[in-house]
């Protein structure tokens, strides 16, 4: 299965993030414009560097031009992390790993949290950001999980209903629209946690430190 990383111009990640995602398939880097500063300071080569090129520096620019492939889009009808999950989906990438995509702007990261619900039909999308992973999720599910690892469970709407087994406070078969009920800080008591989700999807955030450390990626 072919998993890429999309690097945005938000908080970066630690290099160790990128070293484990390496080992676990993640073998190929696009930069979301801006994206690149943060490469060339973690010393990363893009594959790729995809977005309008109004945020890249032009030391970064001029330091990758013959070291990887810059794809300007100008397009503005669609953000610079969509053209990289576009470009992701056109090349037959299955899973990407958005990195960077949250920070000091709100509205960029609650605009790039929204794409797991608007890509979820075409490629397979996780967000890490520093100790949490969220990944969207329907129907039936198993999560491999440690006990005692923090797993916070949101939904979107009212008509999505969530049973579960294995976290400590159940959920059963209720809904936890957005702004209105969640849960926050649950916790797997199990080696296994269960997800029944009817109508809708939900955002799962899990402890990405404890996934690390166990094998649970």
């Amino acid at each position: 299965m072919k998993k890429c990383i999309i690097l945005a111009n938000g908080q970066p990640p630690k290099k160790f993030v990128f070293d484990f995602l390496n080992q676990n398939g993640y073998n190929f880097l696009i930069c979301v414009d801006g994206g690149a500063n943060s490469a060339l300071k973690l010393d990363l080569i893009p594959d790729y560097i995809i977005g309008d090129l109004d945020s890249i520096r032009t030391d970064v620019y001029d330091y990758f031009f013959d070291k990887c492939k810059i794809k300007q889009i100008k397009r503005q009808n669609d953000t610079d992390v969509e053209k990289c999950l576009n470009f992701a989906i056109n090349k037959n990438f299955k899973e990407a790993v958005l990195l960077g995509v949250t920070g000091d702007r709100l509205d960029h990261s609650f605009g790039n949290l929204g794409l797991l619900l608007k890509f979820f039909t075409k490629i397979k999308i996780k967000v890490i950001h520093q100790k949490s992973l969220l990944c969207a999720y329907k129907g039936n599910i198993k999560l491999k999980t440690r006990p005692g690892e923090t797993i916070s469970i949101y939904g979107i709407d009212s008509k999505t209903k969530i049973i579960s087994t294995g976290l400590k406070y159940p959920l059963k078969n209720i809904s936890l629209p957005f702004g209105k009920k969640e849960s926050t800080s649950n916790v797997a008591i199990d080696n296994e946690v269960k997800l029944k989700i009817k109508n809708g999807i939900i955002f799962v955030i899990r402890d990405f430190e404890t996934m690390r450390k166990y094998g649970l990626f």
